[in-house]
Parts: structure tokens; C-alpha cells; sequence
């Protein structure tokens, strides 16, 4: 008589194939659709983290129609020096997470992990803040060469000034 077998198990099976390849460079197959529990548009209440050699790391919004093509497009599209193995996705609930980055003290590392801010922005963000003696609220950061309202409504719930 055959047990029943833990989901758990299944799952760790099911990412162990995803892993094996992504390393042995199977990237000419069908695209990964992800698939979230609540699949209301109107609602983003997850966000992914899009790192490793991508032009423009950070936290994006997840929607239930994202594919991973999708994800690294948002990310500006893969380093043209690396291969698609060098990617790391982390999907978070930001609304399980009280913490925010607080653009007064954050060093330019963290910043670049907030959606559309790169390594050039995350500096002009650092020098502002020092030329002005800190930001007195997070609309503030839109005087901020490079920064407009576009960037500003994707992280200005995901940043404070306050300790």
C-alpha cells in the first residue's frame, strides 16, 4: 500500500528540476508563468526582488500575470556579460513588513533596492541629503536629479526619513 506523500516533498522535488535548469542553461524554454493566490488586478499586495546581474536591481510589484521575462524586463533587462543563472527573485509581502528604508541614512547599496533606482540615482539621492542636511519629509525626494514622479509613487511606500 502506497503512502500518501508530503506536499512538502513535492514542492523541494519541484525546485530542485527548476534549479537543475537554470544551471545547466536550459534558457530557451517556455516561459514561467507565477501564479499568486489573490489574482485581483487592482490589488498589488506582493513585491519581488529582481537581483544578481540585471541593469536595475530592486523591488517591483507583482502581479498574477508576471512571467519571469516580465520581471527582468521591469529590471531593465539581464547584464549583458552574464547568462540568465545569475538572477535571484525574491518575492516578499510587503504588507507582513513594517520596515522601511529610511533615505536619510541608507547607504547607496540599500537604496538601489528600491524599484528604479539605480546606482546613479542612489548617489545623487546620498549627495542631495548631504548637500541639504538630510530630507525633512519623503516628498522632498523628488527635488532629487533624476527622480520624478513616476519613480517617486513606486517607493514612497516603501521609504521614511524618520529614525
Amino acid at each position: 500500500m502506497l503512502k500518501r506523500i508530503p506536499l512538502i516533498f513535492i514542492v523541494a522535488i519541484i525546485l530542485i528540476i527548476f534549479n537543475l535548469f537554470s544551471f545547466t542553461g536550459c534558457v530557451n524554454q517556455q516561459e514561467i508563468l507565477i501564479t499568486l493566490a489573490d489574482t485581483s488586478e487592482d490589488s498589488v499586495t506582493e513585491y519581488v526582488y529582481v537581483g544578481g546581474r540585471v541593469n536595475n536591481p530592486g523591488f517591483y510589484p507583482l502581479k498574477s500575470t508576471d512571467s519571469i521575462k516580465s520581471l527582468l524586463n521591469a529590471a531593465g533587462g539581464i547584464d549583458s556579460d552574464s547568462a540568465e543563472h545569475q538572477i535571484e527573485l525574491t518575492i516578499n509581502n510587503l504588507n507582513n513588513t513594517s520596515q522601511k528604508i529610511n533615505i536619510n541614512r541608507a547607504e547607496a547599496w540599500l537604496l538601489q533596492a528600491l524599484p528604479g533606482i539605480g546606482e546613479t540615482r542612489a548617489n545623487a539621492i546620498i549627495q542631495y541629503r548631504s548637500d541639504n542636511d538630510g530630507f525633512k519629509n519623503t516628498d522632498e525626494l523628488l527635488k532629487v536629479d533624476g527622480i520624478g514622479e513616476s519613480t517617486f509613487d513606486h517607493i514612497k511606500s516603501l521609504i521614511t526619513v524618520n529614525d
